[in-house]
Order: structure tokens, then sequence, then C-alpha cells
């Protein structure tokens, strides 16, 4: 019997064996150069309400709407409030106006109209002292009978309402010439502050009437309606972040070791194979949890790992939340 052949095809198995071992170890020291985790897409979301209460009258964004920081994107009925800002501000100026006067001080014609009244009540008290010595003359030289006792003593009452009405007009006049008071002026100075306040709070709630978006951000849902009554509870939008971005994978307790914050990543997805996008490794649990059921690995989902952020940038904003992504992490090369 011919051996040879037999020999040959021993020959052509053994190199066979050898080459596939030399392939499986090569590929086993490949993969121990990358690690390779399945994940989804997270981005942070936002509700956005109104600071106060209101009936809806308009919104200006529908869902997918990509908006930008400060965009408008609904307004509440502020008519009534804007009818109490109009009757605010014309209290206000009225107001104004009186501090005006006070910090002005008297004006010279009515210092003159004082003093002239001043000079009239002097000249009154002057004719009546003068009727009260007359009558008193008279009384003196008849001995009592020219003149009643009665006549004489509305003489004498007569002077004293005089000399009262001059020593009242001489105090106006003083206090027309001072001015008003120090504490008159801070008085009404203080209601104008009051005033104007009051004002700014309604301008503040008027402004409150215009939901703004925040940040950066996709608009996922628009939970009102134009004629809904709006409150700090009910929000009105809910938004999706643009930034930051990242992909929520799990690592096994024997991986977590060759993963630390700021490695450099790729992310793969499906409808982008062959575009990955950069990344780097975040945020990393210190606590172990249950393989979540949407991750997708090989081993068992009752295998306790570690969930692992992979913060990516997506300047051409391709990624969405919930989307399943392949992260390829670069680990160094074994000695």
């Amino acid at each position: 019997m011919n051996k040879k052949p037999l020999i040959a095809v021993v020959a052509v198995v053994v190199l066979v064996v050898v080459g596939a071992l030399v392939w499986w170890h090569g590929r086993e020291k490949a993969a121990a150069t990358e690690l390779v985790l399945y994940g989804n897409v997270d981005i942070r979301q936002i509700s956005l309400a109104f600071d106060g209460s209101g009936r809806v009258a308009a919104l200006r964004a529908e869902e997918g709407d990509s908006v930008k920081a400060g965009s408008v994107l609904a307004v509440l009925d502020t008519q009534t409030l804007a009818l109490q800002a109009e009757q605010a501000q014309a209290q206000i100026e009225v107001q104004r106006q009186n501090l005006l006067r006070l910090r002005n001080g008297t004006r010279p014609q009515e210092v003159a109209q004082a003093r002239s009244r001043l000079s009239e009540a002097q000249a009154d008290a002057a004719r009546a002292e003068r009727e009260l010595a007359r009558l008193q003359e008279v009384a003196a030289s008849t001995q009592g009978r020219g003149v009643s006792e009665q006549d004489l003593d509305r003489a004498r009452t007569t002077v004293q309402i005089a000399r009262a009405r001059v020593a009242d007009q001489r105090e106006a006049t003083r206090l027309s010439e001072l001015g008003p008071r120090a504490e008159d002026v801070s008085a009404a100075a203080a209601q104008l502050r009051v005033s104007q306040a009051q004002l700014a709070s309604l301008q503040h709630q008027i402004g409150q009437g215009e939901l703004k978006t925040p940040v950066d951000a996709v608009v996922r849902s628009r939970l009102l309606e134009p004629g809904d009554i709006a409150t700090p509870q009910r929000p009105v939008f809910a938004l999706a972040l643009t930034q930051p971005k990242w992909v929520r994978v799990y690592v096994s307790e024997t991986d977590l070791g060759k993963v630390q914050p700021g490695m450099t990543a790729r992310v793969v997805t499906d409808s982008h194979r062959d575009q990955p996008l950069d990344g780097k490794v975040g945020y990393i649990s210190s606590v172990a949890e249950f393989t979540p059921k949407s991750v997708q690995t090989e081993e068992l989902r009752t295998s306790l790992v570690y969930e692992v952020r992979v913060v990516v940038v997506d300047g051409g904003n391709v990624l969405r939340m919930g989307q399943p992504a392949t992260v390829h992490i670069g680990l160094a090369r074994p000695q």
C-alpha cells in the first residue's frame, strides 16, 4: 500500500490546523485592542411650562421643529394684565407730578398771595382796634351813657378775632416761605416707588405670558392647544436637547477595568455605518445592576454590569433618542 498520499493528506491537515490556530490567536490579539459595546442613544429632555396661569392664545411650534434658544413657542392671553399696566402707568404719572410739585416748593406767586392776605388781616385788626378805641373814648367822655356795654363787648370780640386771623395768616405766610416738609417729599417719593414696583410686577407677568425655550432643542411633543388653560403644573411642550448626546452602554465586571473616563471611542449606527461619530467615555457607574432587556449582548441578561455613558459629538444631528448604537472603545495593545 502506498503511504505517500496518506502522508500528504496528514501534512495538509496539520498545516490547516496550525494556520487556524495562528488565525485564531491573531484574532484574539486584535480583539484585545478594542472593546465593542452595544447600547442606545440618550438625550436630555425638558418639560416646558408657563410660570403663571392663563388661557393659551397661540402656539408657534409643531412637533419635530428645531428651535433656537430664546424662541417664543407659546403665548398666553394677557389683555387684562395689559389694561392694569396702563392704569398703573397713569397713576405713576400723577404721583410723579405731585412729587415734582413738592420738590419745587411754593411758587413766588403763592408766597405773594399769602403776604397779601396777611396784610389784609393786619388791616382788619387795626381797623377793629381803632373802632374799639373810639368806643372806649366815647364811653369815657359820657360816663358810660354814650355807648352801651354790649357794643363795647362786641368791639372787643371783633378785635380778638382780627388778631387771631393775623396770627393765622402770619403762620401761613411763614409756611409758604419755608416750602413743603421734607417728610412729605420723602413720603411722596416712597409712594411713587411703590407704584413703579407694581407696574414692574405687572410687566413681568406680561413677559411671562411668552413661553421661550432656554436652549437649542427639538420639539418632541405638543401637549396643549390654543384655548387650553395653562398652569405651572401643565407642560406645554416636551423638548429634546440637541446637546449633549451620549450612548448608554453596559460593561461587564471583567471589562470594567479596561474603561476609563476620557477614553476616545467611535460610535456607529445601523443607518450610518460608513460615518462613525467621535466620542469619549464620560460617566462610569460605581453601582452594578442587571443587564437591561433592551441591550442585546452575547452574555446572559441576568449578568451584573456597570453603566457607561459615551458622550458623542453629533454635529450633523443624526442621532435620535433611543436609537441603537455600537460603541468601539480603543484599548491599549497588550505587551
